[in-house]
């Protein structure tokens, strides 16, 4: 997961801002298109991908999303941190209104150094973190949703999309 040279996050923001248009175009398309061999293609592009990658370069996730907490994470880090899961929630988390799901009361993570990107809960951390940005689901074209949201702050995901497009071309 090395980088030779890590995205410099406000420069991802402007490129991201640059095509934002076109990456939701090409994924909308995807979604109904559905090209032949769409899935092998992303399988061997994720790999490109996290071969130039060092999430620890950016933590961008960290910095300005929140994952979603099951209750067996809560159950899991509260024990962690000698806490009840109630403890643990009113602490950290609040319901989010329209799902119902247990998310972070802050940005960035509390559980996130800032001065090296790691995370204090690594071995322990919720499962949508531990699978972020999610790109190993099982069909890409049923997944797409996720990428459109997560090509805003993942230069993982926008690399991945990226290299999608120069492969595909236009769908």
């Amino acid at each position: 997961m090395q980088s030779s040279k890590p995205m410099h996050l406000p420069f991802f923001k402007r490129l991201m801002n640059t095509n934002r248009r076109r990456f939701r175009y090409f994924l909308t398309r995807l979604e109904t298109v559905k090209p032949k061999g769409v899935d092998k293609i992303a399988k061997e592009m994720d790999k490109e991908v996290w071969a130039e990658t060092d999430c620890l370069a950016c933590a961008n996730c960290c910095k300005t999303m929140t994952p979603t907490f099951t209750k067996q994470d809560i159950k899991r880090i509260s024990a962690h941190f000698d806490q009840t899961p109630e403890e643990f929630t009113a602490k950290w988390l609040y319901k989010e209104r329209s799902t119902g799901d247990m998310m972070n009361k802050k940005q960035p993570c509390q559980f996130l150094n800032l001065t090296d990107n790691k995370c204090s809960i690594y071995e322990i951390r919720p499962v949508d973190c531990a699978t972020f940005p999610h790109h190993t689901k099982k069909n890409f074209t049923e997944w797409v949703h996720v990428y459109k949201q997560n090509v805003e702050y993942c230069p993982a995901t926008y690399k991945l999309v990226e290299k999608m497009m120069e492969k595909i071309g236009k769908v």
